[in-house]
């Protein structure tokens, strides 16, 4: 479309039968499976801050869940460095792959196109996938992994949404403009639970919801992202020049397994972004209590899903999202094919849910999972309490391609698809051709073995006992980068590419 964006997402990692999983020594392993036999530079962390606040302080701490500290006990009981708990990977295909709080962590590539988006989040389940069947055969035990949200026991696992964006657009506009669009997405972008959970535990178990995610919220704006979780994420690491961009770090988001869901949340998000930089959102879309707001509409069984807005007049989720579908309408740039797309079936799905939400099983996840689950019910004369459930809930979201509940109904032509298995295996190796990820992936398979150290907007190689670094902050300008790709595609060897982009 017209900015950079990606995905990162935690994966729940368990071991077929096996009733006390280390999940941290688990996640370690299974990342290690990846091309075990490549060159592992280290991840460059110094240049990360997750401390820094985009409102222009530097919070003192971070809040970590209730159950942290004895995290961090078991952890130190591992004997792990830093280097060993995180095992960073850098990818092929210009992804990331590490260990994240005892959760494999993928995070796609930048992507500039939404469809190359979609099969990069895709690609990341058949790379996990591939890890986790090399761990099965050295364990003699089935390691299973599930692409969503929540343990029911009061943990919750993220899937952020990156955007790159302007950094001229003040911040508590961007807050205060996104917060209605946020609370209001899951409408279509949830990806459904079976009950109601705090940090705490299980609230209600016979409650079915629109959003894995929605639970977990407390404040409307914060650096944090493990505890008292913000509708806007502050954190500031923009990855690219700090003069002239931002990150929008978004948190709020659900895991998808549908292509279709994954690719409307991240569209319409980013032309709402278009929207946001050209400072047309209205202050009148604020809600009145968003905090309670995501709540109620995550957890509305009659799918009416009203909210009031901060002047007090009356609202629904459906409403707030045209409005939001309307300034896109006016306002958005680059009208190319995807963004017609989005816009065209934004329009569809807010008239669909508000026909009948039912009329989008196979697009959207909350409505598929809801349809599989009542057939069951009714099927086996069960109510929604019974634990059985949760179990299919979980299952839903395996990335099992022979046994998840969702790959099921893919492979039975019950669900849309947006890219094809040609799309997704040439992602699982090949980065997108348009971003600076084709520097970084094409350069880790041609030249890992030197390659030092590497972060996100910068690769360190080792050339003849000194270090060289290549910067791809600059990346972000299609004439640099396309200079960059030249070269890269042109030379044979590390000293003529780096000759050619004028480090010496």
């Amino acid at each position: 479309m017209d900015r950079l964006f990606g995905i990162e997402t935690e994966y729940g990692i368990i071991l077929d039968r096996e009733a006390a999983t280390d999940p941290v020594t688990e996640s370690v392993a299974l990342i290690k499976c990846y091309r075990p036999d490549d060159p592992t530079p280290r991840w460059d962390y110094s240049h990360e801050d997750p401390f820094r606040d985009a409102r222009g302080f530097r919070a003192d701490k971070l809040q970590e869940h209730p159950d942290e500290e004895a995290e961090q006990k078991r952890d130190r009981r591992h004997r792990l460095s830093f280097e060993d708990m995180k095992s960073d990977r850098i990818l092929h295909n210009g992804a990331r792959l590490y260990n994240d709080h005892a959760h494999p962590e993928y995070s796609t590539p930048e992507c500039l196109g939404l469809f190359d988006l979609v099969a990069h989040d895709k690609a990341g389940e058949r790379i996990l996938l591939q890890c986790a069947r090399r761990r099965s055969e050295e364990l003699g035990v089935d390691v299973l992994l599930y692409k969503n949200n929540t343990d029911f026991r009061g943990h919750s696992y993220g899937c952020h949404d990156n955007y790159l964006m302007a950094r001229s657009v003040p911040f508590d506009y961007v807050r205060a403009s996104l917060i209605p669009f946020n609370v209001t997405r899951q409408v279509f972008a949830g990806a459904g639970k079976v009950g109601i959970e705090t940090e705490a535990g299980l609230k209600d178990a016979a409650r079915y919801q629109l959003s894995q995610r929605a639970d977990f919220f407390s404040v409307e704006a914060s650096v944090d992202t493990m505890h008292r979780r913000p509708l806007v994420n502050t954190r500031d690491e923009p990855h690219a020049d700090p003069t002239k961009y931002r990150r929008l770090h978004g948190i709020v988001g659900d895991a998808n397994m549908s292509e279709y869901a994954t690719a409307l949340k991240m569209g319409t998000t980013a032309l709402v972004l278009d929207c946001i930089e050209q400072r047309v959102v209205p202050s009148e879309l604020a809600l009145a209590d968003p905090i309670q707001a995501i709540k109620d509409i995550s957890q509305d069984s009659t799918y009416d899903w009203p909210v009031k807005l901060a002047g007090g007049r009356p609202s629904d989720a459906i409403a707030v999202q045209r409005e939001y579908l309307a300034l896109a309408q006016r306002h958005a740039r680059a009208r190319d094919a995807e963004t017609e797309w989005v816009l065209q079936e934004w329009e569809r799905t807010l008239d669909a849910l508000a026909r009948d939400p039912m009329e989008l099983v196979g697009d959207l996840d909350w409505v598929t999972k809801k349809w599989l689950l009542t057939a069951f019910v009714e099927d086996q004369g069960i109510d929604w309490g019974d634990a059985w459930l949760r179990s299919l809930d979980l299952e839903y979201h395996s990335i099992d391609l022979d046994a998840g509940l969702f790959y099921e109904l893919q492979n039975d032509g019950a669900v849309r698809r947006l890219v094809d298995e040609e799309d997704i295996a040439r992602a699982v190796d090949m980065p997108p051709g348009d971003t600076r990820a084709y520097v970084r992936g094409m350069a880790m398979a041609r030249y890992g073995a030197h390659v030092r150290s590497a972060q996100w907007d910068s690769l360190t190689f080792g050339v003849n006992g000194t270090e060289k670094t290549l910067s791809l902050h600059p990346l972000v300008d299609a004439a640099d980068l396309l200079r960059h790709t030249q070269a890269l595609d042109a030379t044979d060897d590390l000293d003529s590419f780096l000759a050619a982009v004028g480090i010496a």
